[in-house]
């Protein structure tokens, strides 16, 4: 079957150029976006119950730019004055600059690895003295708090924020030829809305290996996984699909 109609379950890409487009224009297909999950702060009544002192912490690990927004935000609700000597640690470069929004970025301790915990670990162990905080999600990765704990970092979880389900009934009579996933969640939310969904030709696509194994796992058919050595992208994976079918 031809492709010619496909939901991304992500945002839509912020100004005109994304792969998506192309692949779009290049095609003739019709590629709409749509957040299946969506994050909920946690407010600070609830924040009080992990009993964590944010004034005992001296640095901080941020893994996204939600856990930033999330860090700063608790910290105002809590009433807590990060102070000048606060030092960051970033997953990427992308995240440390995105702290230009809440401190004067030149003027702090900012430190940033490649795209995964593990570029960063070098870093934080040239800092080992140091009592991190670890902004996250309710659904944090395992291989995050691991790689610090084999390390002998000392670190606190700080639950900030959960993943959650957005409401996708207006999609109830919608068929596209093809869904794509980025995350684990991304299925749940599809099985949460539409607990009969039937698969039947429509095309499902993941990115990474624990989407992917999400897929498995729920009964559903993996008919496209990315990266590939001949496509390291979704959109180049999604590209050769097409092009076959």
């Amino acid at each position: 079957m031809a492709i010619k109609t496909i939901l991304v379950s992500q945002p839509k890409p912020e100004g005109k150029k994304s792969p998506y487009f192309d692949l779009a224009e290049k095609y003739e297909l019709k590629i709409d976006f749509r957040s299946f999950i969506h994050v909920d702060g946690i407010d600070a009544q609830e924040f009080r119950t992990q009993k964590i002192d944010l004034a005992e912490h001296t640095a901080v690990i941020l893994t996204s730019k939600t856990a930033v927004d999330h860090f700063f935000r608790i910290s105002q609700e809590m009433r807590f004055t990060v102070p000048d000597s606060m030092k960051y640690f970033c997953i990427s470069e992308a995240v440390a600059y995105y702290l230009q929004k809440y401190v004067a970025y030149r003027k702090r301790k900012i430190f940033f690895g490649k795209q995964t915990i593990v570029d960063l670990v070098d870093v934080l162990k040239k800092h080992k003295k140091e009592n991190f905080l670890l902004p996250c999600t309710d659904r944090l990765r395992d291989n995050i708090p691991a790689t610090l704990e084999s390390n002998d970092l000392n670190f606190t979880k700080a639950v900030l924020y959960r993943t959650v389900a957005s409401d996708l009934s207006d999609l109830e009579n919608v068929y596209y030829d093809m869904l794509v996933f980025y995350s684990p969640g991304g299925i749940e939310s599809l099985l949460k809305n539409f607990p009969d969904f039937r698969q039947n030709d429509t095309v499902i696509a993941a990115f990474g290996p624990t989407t992917a194994n999400a897929i498995v796992k729920n009964n559903l058919r993996l008919d496209l996984h990315a990266p590939q050595p001949n496509a390291p992208s979704m959109t180049g994976a999604i590209e050769n699909f097409v092009k076959e079918k």
